[in-house]
């Protein structure tokens, strides 16, 4: 196992299962799809952030931390999972979020409530300027805070992604499945990292194909790529990840990050209304565009074999309902 000597809590509910999406197939005229469901994880309502926690509360409980601080976006999947993971191992929470208060409490940001976060907004500094400033206070206060990157999105939260690559090697040995490509939505790039690390260590010959969803082509690999040969020094195993290796596909950017478009719109439409699940409006609703896109276009073939990684957030499609119906 490449994790296994690396510190790390129970949070989720693992294997996440693998099944199939029969009617979205026959609807596009294949490829075959699969679908990963970290939206079951479990931790409060789940998602792929909980594979990251618990190897950042981990980390963050060996250091003697009372304290987790994070920062995202008014609907962050990853600070409301945080949220939950603090709540769960008895931490305090502090979430900084960008921008001023919305007059509507609703979706994720309902949740950090719910699940005891403070949340401060940044108003009209930078987050993390603010969370800087939060984890100084924190000190100063006589607090043990530890500061979890955007999206848990460093060596250490990435790790949670090799671990899912050993979850998934299993899942294909004991199902006898033949994988083609691996499909998600690509961001903070602490996800794709793992996955790519994990992919290459365990000898996985399925393409990870990202569908970047705020970056462009040439920043996300570089991102991953970092992010990458940094989780590969904290496992001490010999291998080297280039920005080359990273395949993204950028056609998909829209009207920016959480700005909801008619191809997500769709995207979200279809799997709810042929296969009973949700997506999310900002990552998953996107990636499952993309997705449909390259299938349509002909960019994958009716003959492959696709996983799509279901990385959560259906709790934030309530605060898009007027934008849905």
């Amino acid at each position: 196992m490449l994790t296994e000597h690396l510190p790390r809590v129970p949070l989720g509910f693992f294997p996440t299962p693998i099944h199939e999406l029969p009617r979205l197939s026959k609807l596009l005229g294949g490829p075959r799809l699969l679908i990963k469901r970290d939206d079951q994880t479990g931790l409060a309502t789940g998602g792929n952030k909980t594979r990251k926690l618990e190897f950042s509360v981990a980390e963050a409980l060996r250091q003697g931390a009372d304290t987790l601080i994070t920062l995202g976006a008014v609907q962050s999947n990853h600070c409301r999972q945080t949220a939950a993971a603090a709540a769960r191992y008895g931490l305090r929470c502090i979430i900084v979020i960008r921008g001023h208060a919305p007059s509507l409490i609703t979706g994720n940001l309902l949740l950090d409530y719910l699940l005891g976060a403070e949340v401060v907004f940044a108003g009209d500094a930078t987050r993390e300027e603010v969370a800087e400033r939060v984890v100084e206070e924190q000190r100063a206060a006589g607090h043990h805070p530890f500061f979890i990157p955007l999206g848990a999105s460093d060596a250490v939260g990435a790790v949670g992604f090799v671990a899912a690559m050993e979850e998934l090697a299993s899942q294909i040995e004991e199902q006898k499945l033949r994988i083609d490509r691996i499909v998600l939505g690509s961001s903070s790039a602490g996800t794709q990292a793992g996955m790519c690390v994990g992919a290459k260590a365990l000898g996985i010959p399925a393409q990870i194909a990202a569908i970047a969803i705020d970056s462009t082509q040439a920043e996300l690999q570089e991102e991953v790529a970092q992010i990458a040969n940094a989780t590969i020094a904290r496992l001490g195993i010999e291998m080297t990840f280039s920005p080359q290796e990273v395949v993204v596909f950028d056609g998909y950017l829209g009207g920016g990050y959480s700005i909801m478009g008619e191809p997500e719109r769709e995207a979200i439409t279809l799997l709810a209304r042929h296969e009973g699940i949700l997506l999310d409006p900002v990552y998953t609703g996107r990636a499952m565009a993309g997705l449909i896109d390259l299938i349509r276009k002909g960019e994958f073939g009716s003959s492959e074999t696709i996983l799509f990684w279901h990385t959560g957030g259906a709790a934030a499609l309530y605060a898009y309902a007027g934008q849905l119906l």
